[in-house]
């Protein structure tokens, strides 16, 4: 069977502690594998205030799960979603070629703290410096 790939947004009720939302993105992914998908990224937004209330809750928990799968599995996927109380909204599109490459070339890659690198501080303290040498140079 053909695998396409999947991207599905899951907006989770912000109100739970930070241990429970995780249960939910590993039962989440263990019902991807569990039926023959295959997780290629998952992207957690964490804790976003909404526009409106949905189901009573102001602020929703976002993450996003690209996957590749057979495209039978989205209606079980979906229907889980649906029976799951903490889960506020959910959206499972179909990505094409275009799309995938994107994102691919789009990709974010983690800040990894680096003692080398200096901080912003260091960088502009003597831009800074300068300019204020060439402002006295001026006034004289």
């Amino acid at each position: 069977m053909k695998h396409n790939v999947y991207e599905s947004a899951v907006m989770i009720n912000a109100a739970l502690d930070d241990d429970q939302i995780e249960q939910i993105i590993s039962r989440i992914r263990e019902s991807i594998v569990n039926n023959g998908g295959e997780i290629r990224e998952v992207e957690k937004w964490g804790r976003k205030r909404l526009a409106y209330v949905v189901k009573k809750s102001k602020i929703g928990y976002y993450v996003f799960f690209r996957f590749n799968s057979p495209s039978n599995i989205i209606s079980k996927l979906e229907r889980s979603y649906s029976l799951d109380e903490q889960i506020l909204r959910y959206l499972t599109i179909k990505l094409d070629s275009d799309a995938v490459e994107y994102l691919e070339k789009n990709k974010i890659t983690p800040i990894v703290e680096d003692t080398d690198i200096p901080s912003a501080k260091e960088i502009i303290t003597p831009v800074v410096e300068d300019i204020d040498e060439k402002l006295e140079e001026s006034d004289a």
